[in-house]
């Protein structure tokens, strides 16, 4: 895959002088690590590179069929691939054949210190950056209305299940694995490439100031019709009561706009909710009031004796993809 393929002649005559630099001159000093043979400009250029920054989305995801709507699918990157795209993008910078043996006895050095560049892209704020050689690079596709509904969406991944649901553990604790690139490429899809094989992804709301909430269900085989309700909760002790949940309305025609009135009847009507004859806005409040949402995948506490090892097997076949593109054909 030529570099050609997405960048532009002015981004490739900045790269031709920069390799002119390092064939010149073989050392450079940076603040992250010291001394390197690759110039630090290049070699920030390589990492994102290597994480796919600048990559069309064509060769992520082949047909839209591969991420429907509402969809999440997880992948591991293959380092033999990335390799063959730094290898490209550095052989805009060579001649002749000098050129290229030259380049490629510094190949396996180049390497090595994108490896280590690639932990510096994306910075932990006052954490230390992990370090280390470079392992397996994993992460997911997500398209959903929940990218575009929430920006600011927090991921996590951790090598097992950390237990509490409102501890957030720092990304230096060894059970953390570091996010590498966390980008919405379009208003509905995110990616997110991890530093190393997760068993537990976390992704949750932000968790910025209080907000109203409700749960969604899905009405029949209509992926895009929903039905909205609240969990149970006694307006007297503020805790979450047993039973069905209550109904929350919308207005007709106004998607999204509560229906004031005959969501507060509903949530009059049941008797645990001690909500009395009336309803006033802090018992209102009270009951639509919700805690970020976090949905879990890989929770080894539903997968059974082999969670840990099987949360990210394959469940889509090559026989059925090639049957699939077949039938299109």
């Amino acid at each position: 895959m030529s570099l050609a393929d997405f960048s532009s002649s002015i981004v490739m005559a900045a790269i031709q002088a920069s390799i002119t630099k390092l064939m010149v001159l073989p050392s450079d000093q940076d603040e992250n690590v010291g001394p390197r043979v690759v110039p630090l400009d290049i070699r920030r250029f390589l990492a994102r590179l290597r994480l796919l920054e600048g990559v069309p989305f064509s060769y992520l995801c082949a047909d839209s069929l591969l991420l429907p709507p509402e969809s999440i699918r997880f992948f591991y990157i293959d380092r033999n691939w990335t390799d063959g795209l730094v290898q490209g993008a550095l052989s805009v910078g060579t001649v002749n054949s000098s050129d290229r043996a030259q380049l490629e006895q510094l190949h396996a050095m180049i390497r090595n210190e994108i490896d280590e560049e690639e932990r510096f892209v994306r910075l932990p704020g006052g954490e230390q950056v992990q370090q280390g050689p470079a392992g397996a690079i994993t992460g997911f596709l997500l398209r959903s209305r929940a990218v575009s509904g929430w920006p600011a969406m927090h991921v996590r991944a951790y090598r097992k299940e950390m237990g509490a649901d409102n501890e957030i553990i720092p990304e230096s604790d060894p059970n953390r694995i570091k996010v590498l690139r966390l980008e919405r490429l379009a208003p509905a899809v995110l990616l997110v490439l991890f530093d190393g094989v997760p068993a537990v992804v976390h992704l949750e709301e932000p968790r910025q100031g209080v907000q109203f909430g409700v749960l969604l269900t899905q009405s029949g085989a209509d992926r895009n019709s929903f039905t909205a309700s609240v969990t149970q909760r006694d307006a007297q002790t503020s805790t979450d009561v047993a039973g069905p949940n209550m109904n929350v309305f919308f207005r007709t025609g106004s998607p999204g706009v509560l229906n004031l009135k005959r969501t507060a009847q509903e949530f009059i009507g049941h008797p645990a909710t001690h909500t009395g004859p009336a309803l006033d806005g802090a018992e209102f409040a009270l009951e639509m009031i919700r805690f970020p949402y976090r949905q879990v995948f890989g929770d080894p506490a539903h997968g059974g004796p082999h969670a840990l090892t099987d949360v990210f097997r394959a469940t889509l076949s090559v026989a059925t993809l090639k049957a699939t593109f077949r039938e299109r054909l």
